[in-house]
């Protein structure tokens, strides 16, 4: 019997040269270009991109995260701001013109006034006070200060000093009587709620930059609403009043937000 070709090739591939190139189905995938670019493949080489990170298979569904539009965080508070303003406009013209509101705001006063004794709700209130509230915001101030914020601890100290501006000519304006006394006047707006809400918040402000978690925040919305509801239900103010301090303060601690956040900002790096 004569020897085939393939057995003779089988037999004697007893040497021990290097394996020749076979050219099979593993060689016969790869796509091959006349113009010598490389192939536009996921198994082809991708250039980096200018940047000098790998290229992506086109095409690229979906847009940027930080092209992709949004609010800003000033045209966010410009529109609350805004909110804010026109409402209190509505509140304290319905105060002036004895409007509707003031019939749904005297149901509300009467059924919830004395529903706490007196003790309890006193020392709620007591959180509004300027000798309290007013200490609070002065250590945060010195604080912020301290640590390179001088123009946040600036700008919540001007709020702090813009609440009784606002408040005692608004007072004299409107001549509100109060809900426990008919023949006095000078109940609209708040003057306690405006006094806590702009120092404890003004304070937390300050001071959340450099503490972990909201607790600065948590605590200061704890005291505002204590103080706020302490006033409601002593027979203090009418829930209006307390209202309208909250619509008439939020525009002034936004902008000391604004300020403070700049301020944070160039101190960063130093820090």
């Amino acid at each position: 019997m004569s020897e085939t070709p393939r057995s003779r090739e089988t037999g004697g591939d007893t040497s021990t040269g290097l394996p020749q190139r076979r050219t099979g189905h593993a060689f016969a995938h790869t796509p091959h270009r006349s113009d010598g670019r490389t192939p536009q493949t996921p198994r082809g080489a991708r250039q980096p991109d200018p940047g000098g990170r790998p290229g992506t298979t086109p095409p690229v569904p979906g847009r940027p995260a930080t092209l992709r539009p949004g609010i800003s965080p000033g045209r966010a508070a410009g529109a609350i701001s805004a909110l804010c303003v026109a409402l209190f406009a509505l509140t304290t013209w319905q105060v002036l013109a004895s409007g509707p509101l003031l019939a749904p705001d005297a149901a509300l006063s009467r059924a919830l006034v004395r529903t706490v004794p007196d003790a309890v709700t006193q020392r709620l209130s007591d959180f509004g006070n300027v000798p309290v509230a007013v200490p609070v915001l002065l250590l945060a101030v010195l604080y912020a200060a301290r640590r390179g914020n001088r123009r946040g601890a600036a700008a919540a100290a001007l709020a702090m000093a813009l609440v009784p501006a606002l408040v005692v000519p608004l007072k004299e304006w409107t001549a509100r009587p109060g809900p426990l006394e008919p023949w006095a006047s000078g109940y609209y707006p708040s003057g306690h709620t405006a006094t806590a809400y702009v120092a404890y918040v003004g304070a937390a402000l300050l001071v959340r930059p450099y503490t972990r978690g909201f607790w600065p925040f948590l605590l200061a919305g704890a005291l505002t609403a204590l103080t706020a509801t302490g006033l409601i239900l002593r027979g203090y103010h009418w829930p209006l009043d307390v209202l309208a301090s909250f619509l008439m303060c939020t525009p002034l601690l936004l902008g000391v937000r604004a300020v403070i956040r700049r301020g944070s900002r160039r101190s960063a790096p130093g820090r």
